[in-house]
Parts: structure tokens; C-alpha cells; sequence
């Protein structure tokens, strides 16, 4: 059984390095997040979750962790970490950390022990082969930097070298099982791991590469599944209020080994990518020239390939689990790129009516810029959406009293992508966001667990259910019309919708959130 908070939970991820630096050194820290923490609440965020903040060399922004038990001084220490967990707790915030289970930096203890000649207790941490000339088999290695006999197999960049959970189709001798005592010393390290953040006052994690655990697992990843059961199961067990989300993108197989959600990713290739994505980083150029993206007003895009995609897979997993929608994270562009701001407020409404656990990118609620910029600790052409935050029109618009040339990353130029530009504004895209959360707190049947079924999904127009709420859209460039059931009142709308009779009548760009006339609340549609 998932956390119970889990219902109603709407997620804020952060950045650190870009969201506020308290010491002006240029880079974000821990205590600039605690500072702004009220400013999450007042969004209506009620979960966080923060990218890596473990101690690390920053090859690949954190993701290269040098000590898991020790937050990287530049963020802070970990008593700030346990600071930041008080004080999120007070206002009703949970937080999730990020784990890399999958492998560590190249400088971690674990790995260096393991690279040495001699046989230790860490010779098997990692994945090794036995000769410095033996490829391989099919996966990156390096060699020829340790003196051990042996190259070692990588995860992602040269700098992440794989740990070792075992193999489930073994063809060389130094291959092993998943249930070796290697690879089960594993697991149990990583176990400790957990549970040394969850006893300071973490609230759970969001895992890389979550899929990424058991080599030679073929599509279907069961032998990584049963690794995940053990861990997850273990930890659950103990911390029955603790919640994982998966980067994976296959909830039928995340969702059934024991994380509580899964995240719908826009990888490419897959029907999310048809929604919001109307931009690929890596060529810097539109994804889908030749229809363009859902959301894109002029692309004439219908929605059925993003159903195709998403259907099956949830009502395979949606009693297993939440599969969860996202506004961008640190590995995506930011809906900036390819939509304008009356196409991302569409988007946005769609999103937060959705099931599964919204997660909100920092800044996205501002319209913070995509932009084209060198690369920064691995970040290549995601480097652009990590991007500071921007708070007010004051120095490096309130992300640091440090110099420009200190900043993690450039600000914008101007100051209309701030809180504070946006704050009062009942127009503003930051309002929109607001409104758009308070409504899914309001309506119970908005939020994560209750039902999802198509309603009408012809041309530009698409229509869904939840539970007995009717959401209604078209972010085309004509008017559309949907049947309607029953007699319904909007209690949200955008472009000015109008239910008359048996028929909403959509007009370009519009959207509206209907509720059966005898259960009607509050109207708290765009104004």
C-alpha cells in the first residue's frame, strides 16, 4: 500500500543549484531552498523533490555521487539538509532526495577500493571484467586505468562506473548472478543508504535510471524487478510512509516491483512527446515538422497518438500505482521552446486535470526561457532548462548577491519572468498555475487515484472524465463541439466555453472543467 499523502500530493522539483543561492558564492544551496519554502506552499505544492544534492565531483551535475551519506558542500551540510526537512514539515511539505542506484562517481570510495589489485570487501561492488584486454561483452567499458586486471563496465558517462547488481543472462566467466554475495552486498548498501536519509526526515526518493540496475535483462527487466521488490519491499516494511517514484517510463513493470509512481516521460518516440513537444534539444529544431505538437494552436494535431501510447499502459498499472505527468525536469526542454504562453496554459490545464501525481518544474510556472548555452557539468543541450530561478528585479534577479560572472548559469535579461513581476498579476501565467492547483485540491475527484476514461477524442477536440467531472478541450484555430450527457456547470474554463443544451461548443484555444449541475461548486475559471 503507497504513503497515504500520496492522494492529494503535488510536486515542485528543484534544481539546487539554480533555485536560490543564500551565501553568493553563485551556485543554489540547501538553505536558499529552506528560505523559500513558503513560496512552494504558496503554489500549492505539497511535495517536493530535489535532484542530487550528495557530495560529488559535479561531472554529470550530481549525478556522479562521490558520498551518499554527505551532502555536497557546495549546497551546505547535512545538518541543513535535516533543517530544510523541519521546516517542510511545518508547512505540510513532504520531500523527496535523489538516488542513483545504478552507479556512482568514478572517485567513490566503493570504486576506488575496487580497482586496487589485492582483494577487498569492494573487488565486487563493481562490474569488472578478468583481463585487461576482455571487452565488454556488448556494454561500455574503460580500461587501462586502475591496476587492477580488469576493465569496468559504465553506466552512463566514462566518469559513472556500474555497480554491481548481477546479470541475468550470463555469457563470461566473471559475469554473476543477481544473487551472488556481490551483488547482494549491493542491495544491502544501498538499502542503508535509504534508510540513513529516511531516519533524518526525507520523505522518500525519486530513482534514476531506475531500469538500469540488472545487465543482460532483456526488455522485460524482470531479474532489475526482482531486485526492486527486495529493496522496495524491505524498505516499505520499515517505513511504511515512504514513497518512490521511478524514472522508467514503463509503469507495468515500475509499478509492479514496488515504486508508488512512475513518471510519463517524453522520450522520443513515445505519445507524451506528441502533447507539449514541439522542440527537440538535441537538434534544436521542431520534433514534429510536419504535424507539430497537441498543444502547438496551428499544427493540427489530434490526440489519438498520445493515446495509443498512454491507454494500455495505465489501465494496465493504475491499480499498482501512479503514473505521473510532468511540465518539464532537468533533462527536457522547457515547454518554452516549442509553445507559446496561451498554448502552455492550455497544456498546463491538461496536466494538472490528469491522474497520477503532477510534478511542476521550477520556473515553468513563470514562463522561464528555454535557452541555447554551453554546457555545464555534463548538461549539454539540457543545460538550458537548468536554468536560476528568478525571484525579483533586483541583482541577478534574486537568485544571488554574488557577481554575474559567479552564476551557475546565466539569468535572463529582463525581469518579466519573476515572482515578482507575476505575484499580483490575476493574469499571470503563475496565477493561472495557482488556480489551476487550487482547483485539483478542491475537487477530490482531480486528484491522483480517482478515474480516467475518454470521453470524445475526434480532430482537435479531447474530452476525458473524471470520475463524474467532464474536462473538455481544443487548442486549435476553429471551433469544435462535444456532446454532452447530463446538464453540467463549469467550475473552470479558459477562451470562454459554453455548455447550452446537449452541447459544449469549444471555441479556439478554450477549456473547461464541468460538474454535474446538482454537484456544482464555486466557479474558478480564468479570469
Amino acid at each position: 500500500m503507497s504513503a497515504s499523502w500520496l492522494r492529494d500530493a503535488v510536486f515542485y522539483e528543484v534544481y539546487p543549484q539554480s533555485f536560490r543561492d543564500s551565501n553568493a558564492d553563485g551556485i543554489g544551496d540547501i538553505p536558499g531552498i529552506t528560505e523559500k519554502l513558503p513560496y512552494v506552499k504558496s503554489l500549492g505544492c505539497n511535495a517536493l523533490w530535489l535532484n542530487p544534492c550528495f557530495d560529488s565531483p559535479f561531472k554529470d551535475a550530481g549525478y556522479d555521487v562521490r558520498d551518499y551519506y554527505k551532502v555536497a558542500p557546495r549546497y551546505g551540510t547535512n545538518d541543513d539538509l535535516a533543517a530544510l526537512f523541519r521546516r517542510a514539515h511545518e508547512l505540510g511539505i513532504k520531500v523527496l532526495l535523489d538516488l542513483v542506484p545504478g552507479h556512482t562517481s568514478e572517485e567513490h570510495p566503493w570504486f576506488l577500493e575496487s580497482g586496487k589489485a589485492e582483494a577487498n570487501p569492494y573487488s565486487g561492488r563493481y562490474i569488472w571484467t578478468d583481463s585487461w584486454f576482455e571487452r565488454g561483452d556488448g556494454m561500455p567499458f574503460v580500461g587501462g586505468e586502475f591496476p587492477r586486471n580488469g576493465t569496468y563496465i559504465i553506466n552512463f558517462f566514462k566518469c559513472q562506473p556500474a555497480l554491481n547488481y548481477g546479470y541475468r543472462e550470463r555469457n563470461k566467466p566473471w559475469q554473476q548472478s543477481i544473487n551472488s554475495p556481490d551483488a547482494l552486498a549491493t542491495r544491502e548498501a544501498i538499502k542503508d543508504v535509504i534508510r540513513f536519509w529516511l531516519d533524518m526526515g526525507c520523505d522518500g526518493f525519486r530513482v534514476d535510471m531506475a531500469d538500469s540496475l540488472v545487465k543482460n535483462d532483456g526488455t522485460e527487466k524482470l531479474a532489475t524487478m526482482e531486485v526492486w521488490r527486495d529493496i522496495l519491499g524491505t524498505i516499505h516494511r520499515e517505513y511504511p510512509e515512504a514513497a518512490f517514484v521511478s524514472e522508467w517510463n514503463h509503469p507495468d513493470k515500475a509499478l509492479r516491483c514496488g515504486f508508488d509512481m512512475d513518471f510519463c516521460l517524453d522520450w522520443r518516440g513515445n505519445g507524451y512527446n506528441t502533447m507539449l513537444r514541439d522542440f527537440d534539444f538535441r537538434s534544436g529544431q521542431s520534433d514534429f515538422t510536419e504535424n507539430g505538437s497537441y498543444f502547438s494552436q496551428h499544427s493540427g494535431a489530434d490526440v489519438s497518438r498520445f493515446l495509443a501510447d498512454y491507454l494500455p499502459q495505465y489501465h494496465d498499472a493504475r491499480e499498482h500505482g501512479l503514473w505521473c505527468l510532468i511540465t518539464c525536469n532537468h533533462d527536457t526542454p522547457r515547454p518554452t521552446a516549442g509553445l507559446t504562453e496561451d498554448e502552455r496554459r492550455l497544456a498546463f490545464a491538461w496536466i494538472f486535470t490528469m491522474p497520477g501525481a503532477p510534478f511542476l518544474y521550477y520556473g515553468d510556472e513563470l514562463g522561464i526561457s528555454y535557452r541555447d548555452l554551453p554546457s555545464k557539468e555534463g548538461g549539454y543541450n539540457r543545460t538550458g532548462s537548468r536554468t536560476p530561478m528568478q525571484w525579483n528585479a533586483g541583482k541577478n534577479l534574486g537568485f544571488s548577491e554574488g557577481s554575474e560572472d559567479s552564476l551557475y548559469l546565466p539569468v535572463e535579461e529582463d525581469a518579466l519572468h519573476t515572482v515578482q513581476a507575476q505575484a499580483f498579476d490575476e493574469n499571470s501565467m503563475l496565477s493561472h498555475v495557482k488556480r489551476l492547483i487550487a482547483l485539483r485540491h478542491a475537487e477530490p475527484e482531480l486528484q491522483n487515484y480517482s478515474p480516467f476514461a475518454v470521453y470524445a477524442a475526434k480532430g482537435r477536440l479531447f474530452a476525458y472524465k473524471r470520475g463524474s467531472l467532464l474536462i473538455a478541450m481544443n487548442p486549435g484555430d476553429g471551433e469544435e463541439t462535444c456532446p454532452l450527457d447530463r446538464a453540467y456547470t463549469p467550475i473552470f474554463t479558459m477562451g470562454a466555453p459554453i455548455a447550452a443544451g446537449d452541447t459544449l461548443r469549444l471555441p479556439p484555444q478554450s477549456f473547461a472543467v464541468l460538474k454535474p449541475e446538482e454537484e456544482a461548486a464555486p466557479d474558478h475559471s480564468d479570469r
